[in-house]
């Protein structure tokens, strides 16, 4: 959908840190430039939205939600990861979560760098997520968020730092992390959707 795991930019040295532009990398090119990608799973890129997480309107979210439940009742469909802004995504998951009622892993992913950046986190947050959404054992959980190795449920993600990379946290802890390129499952939602 855009956000800053889709910026490009990065000032030069001793400029701002925020100094570049979301949402200008297609969802291709985020796909295309992490290698070992095409080893966890077949995939399909789709553009969907290209924008900055605070314009999401309610109807944006809606044709996202019906997009989602539209890829999950696909039969060749195993799971649907979602790139995102960081400033909404926790919403947007939990939208997702009361929205979408499916059994099939629906996991949201996004970075608090760009791209470009030095130390750039998204790939590597795509990475975990598509392993997630990929893995046998993460059906059935209702919508997940997977950012900095940790696996979030929608029900209990927040955004607690706007600057460091493990900006995301649950009061009653993370669901599980990546390990190895797969999950490691902690606990349990009792009530997914």
């Amino acid at each position: 959908t855009g956000g800053t795991i889709a910026g490009a930019g990065v000032a030069e040295a001793g400029a701002p840190s925020a100094a570049y532009r979301a949402a200008v990398v297609s969802a291709a090119d985020l796909v295309a430039a992490v290698p070992g990608l095409g080893l966890l799973a077949e995939l399909h890129a789709e553009q969907l939205l290209q924008i900055d997480s605070v314009d999401f309107t309610d109807a944006l979210l809606l044709r996202l939600a019906r997009r989602v439940a539209e890829l999950c009742a696909q039969p060749d469909v195993d799971g649907v990861v979602v790139t995102h802004g960081t400033d909404t995504l926790e919403e947007t998951a939990y939208f997702l979560h009361l929205t979408v009622p499916s059994a099939k892993p629906i996991v949201l992913t996004g970075a608090m760098r760009p791209g470009d950046a030095l130390a750039a986190d998204g790939p590597a947050n795509l990475l975990q997520a598509v392993a997630v959404a990929a893995h046998p054992s993460s059906g059935g959980r209702g919508v997940l968020v997977v950012m900095n190795e940790d696996i979030h449920s929608a029900r209990d993600v927040a955004k607690v730092h706007a600057l460091h990379v493990n900006a995301f946290a649950s009061p009653h802890g993370a669901l599980g992390l990546v390990l190895e390129g797969a999950p490691r499952w902690y606990r349990a939602v009792t009530r997914p959707h």
